[in-house]
């Protein structure tokens, strides 16, 4: 217990001396996970409203290697970007390897099954009278994507949620493919694992609840207005 409360007491002194390597591991955190979740929601959600809403030949093959997807082990998805990104790789000549993009990547990876997943889920959750009464109303193919995207999004807010969560948190990859490069690619869950081979369980422990605190404080915000959407949607029903 007591190296508990010394890693919450160093938590809070390496915030309020501006520590370098927190601040530097923190904003990169940020950088990687929320550039990774905005792209796979650019991605994600129009390939899963397409999957929800059309049939075609091995649509049902897709849809099972998607949810295959949401367990896929971080460390398979590093070691496969890794490959395509080395120097021999396929895509070697881009000089991605242990860099921000790289990192971003294989989150992006990593994330995408899960909002693709859950945005399927969250529209064939939907009356299928919706969508023949938008069609009927005069709606164009693309007004009736938005009002389902509309009528779904408190569903699909859980996917944010979830791929927030699965990509600030995880190590495996990331270490991986970015190499934990102080100044250059070194984010939280990497600068932990650094620490704790050093044996400094005090700043590791620091770190680990700074990381806690910005994956609650970002699951919390986006718990709660989801949360006031529902409550919206029961007032007015």
């Amino acid at each position: 217990m007591e190296l508990l409360f010394d890693g919450i007491k160093q938590a809070f002194i390496l915030i309020l001396t501006g520590d370098s390597l927190v601040f530097e591991a923190t904003l990169r955190s940020l950088q990687t996970s929320g550039s990774a979740v905005l792209i796979s929601l650019f991605l994600g959600v129009p390939f899963g409203l397409l999957l929800a809403l059309t049939r075609f030949p091995g649509r049902n093959l897709i849809v099972a290697i998607v949810n295959a997807g949401m367990g896929l082990p971080p460390v398979v998805v590093g070691l496969f970007v890794a490959i395509l990104l080395w120097r021999s790789g396929a895509f070697g000549f881009l000089g991605l390897m242990y860099t921000v993009p790289a990192m971003i990547i294989a989150q992006v990876i990593i994330a995408m099954p899960l909002v693709v997943g859950l945005t399927i889920s969250a529209v064939q959750q939907l009356d299928p009278k919706l969508r023949l009464q938008a069609l009927a109303l005069g709606a164009s193919k693309i007004q009736v994507l938005i009002t389902l995207v509309k009528e779904a999004r408190l569903t699909m807010l859980a996917a944010v949620i979830a791929g927030f969560g699965a990509i600030i948190s995880e190590v495996g990859a990331v270490i991986m493919v970015g190499g934990n490069i102080s100044g250059q690619t070194r984010v939280l869950t990497t600068a932990i694992v650094e620490l704790v081979g050093k044996g400094d369980f005090s700043r590791a422990l620091a770190l680990s609840f700074i990381l806690l605190a910005i994956t609650f404080a970002a699951t919390y915000a986006l718990t709660l207005y989801q949360q006031k959407g529902v409550g919206v949607w029961r007032r007015t029903s």
